[in-house]
């Protein structure tokens, strides 16, 4: 199973990187043999992916990182680099390749600190892989630091040094990193595409798999969640059911406190884990026998962690909330073309019952303000507003209209 397969509904983006791939592949090979390089390559340093969310951006840079990695014997043979079985690829697709490094926004930015070591190491030679890869997952969120950092890094990169960066457009980076990278733009896939990945990939049930995709309008790791986790569908569920509590104040208040409450808990049950063995790993790192105390002089590094992850907490519970958000958004979507007798395919048919309630209690016009009132919210959650009162401000919009 080749690192291409998956990839719903990008067959266009695959083709062009399993070139690049190939020519990746001949130009290590050459180096290696003391031979000259190929007089054309479809390869560069400095990758951009972009596309809307669901597309699967960093899956597709991960599945890159996996292909320049490949040390598949086939590809002597003509075979293509991305095996999706050898230790290069399953190192690379499972994020413990040594020269793979993975950088991510911690809370609202990738600040300076994050980016140093890992601009640092771009300047290396690959350890035991053939290339050294930098996926930086949301480019976005560098901050002028540390896109100064990138930037620098891109320009004068080490000779078998790759930068993959993601972002949701190519708007959305600095001009001048952008210029200096090829750029690739994903689409959203088809819901048949994804409802047929969940059959093949995921086992499961075909009606489940269509109403999955259907809900999540080709958005693949939330069609994926959806269709294997029930607690997810039970959220869901709740969050479709809210706009059918706000016929009073205290119903808007309540609500807005349950959702608050239940990103919370969700932020906590993703963090448990994660913040634990990263404490664990950094106290035996730093020398702490187990359970023993921390040597002299390593407080302000435990800080550092605690911090960065009440950091992540905050995004987790913020991310959580957008998708609460998103899910409202798509259910007055459908709302707004059942008021205007579109034919568009109807996302959330699985609860028809309050899609024919919302529908007969309001007008499009009022459909358009809570849609816009959801928007809002959103953006005061994106300016770091209390989620609290972002969300309470968002109920009792929903409830006037």
């Amino acid at each position: 199973m080749s690192v291409w397969d998956d990839l719903v509904g990008q067959e266009k983006v695959s083709e062009q990187l399993d070139a690049a791939a190939r020519d990746a592949d001949a130009l290590v090979t050459a180096a290696a043999a003391d031979a000259p390089p190929p007089e054309a390559s479809k390869m560069t340093h400095a990758w951009l992916f972009t596309g809307p969310p669901g597309a699967g951006i960093t899956h597709t840079a991960r599945a890159f990182a996996a292909a320049l990695q490949c040390v598949s014997p086939d590809r002597a043979l003509g075979g293509s680099p991305g095996c999706g079985f050898c230790d290069g690829c399953h190192t690379a697709l499972i994020g413990t390749h040594a020269d793979v490094s993975t950088v991510a926004a911690v809370g609202t930015q990738i600040l300076a600190d994050d980016m140093r070591d890992t601009v640092r190491k771009s300047f290396t030679s690959p350890a035991n892989g053939r290339w050294q890869v930098i996926l930086v997952e949301d480019a976005e969120r560098l901050n002028e630091k540390s896109a100064n950092a990138v930037l620098k890094a891109v320009e004068e990169p080490a000779p078998r040094t790759v930068w993959l960066l993601c972002a949701p457009s190519i708007e959305d980076v600095l001009p001048t990193i952008r210029s200096r990278c090829r750029h690739l733009n994903l689409r959203t896939p088809t819901v048949d595409a994804v409802a047929d990945m969940l059959v093949r990939r995921e086992g499961v049930a075909p009606d489940v798999a269509a109403a999955a995709a259907r809900a999540t309008q080709g958005h693949v790791d939330r069609a994926r969640r959806l269709a294997t986790d029930p607690a997810a569908r039970e959220r869901r569920a709740a969050v479709l059911k809210l706009p059918l509590r706000l016929d009073e104040i205290g119903g808007c208040l309540k609500a807005a406190q349950e959702l608050v409450d239940a990103a919370a808990d969700d932020a906590k049950a993703l963090a448990e884990e994660t913040d634990a063995k990263e404490t664990e790993d950094l106290k035996a790192a730093l020398g702490a026998a187990q359970g023993g105390r921390l040597p002299r002089g390593t407080a302000g590094v435990m800080k550092d962690l605690e911090d960065k992850q009440k950091r992540r907490r905050t995004r987790t519970q913020r991310d959580s909330l957008d998708l609460a958000l998103t899910d409202l958004t798509g259910l007055y979507r459908d709302v707004l073309a059942l008021q205007l007798g579109s034919r568009v395919a109807i996302a959330n048919a699985d609860v028809e019952d309050t899609l024919e309630r919302l529908t007969r209690a309001g007008s499009p016009e009022s459909t358009l303000r809570r849609i816009e009132a959801i928007a809002a919210c959103r953006d005061a959650l994106d300016r770091n507003v209390a989620p609290l009162l972002a969300v309470e401000a968002m109920t009792m919009a929903l409830r006037s209209g």
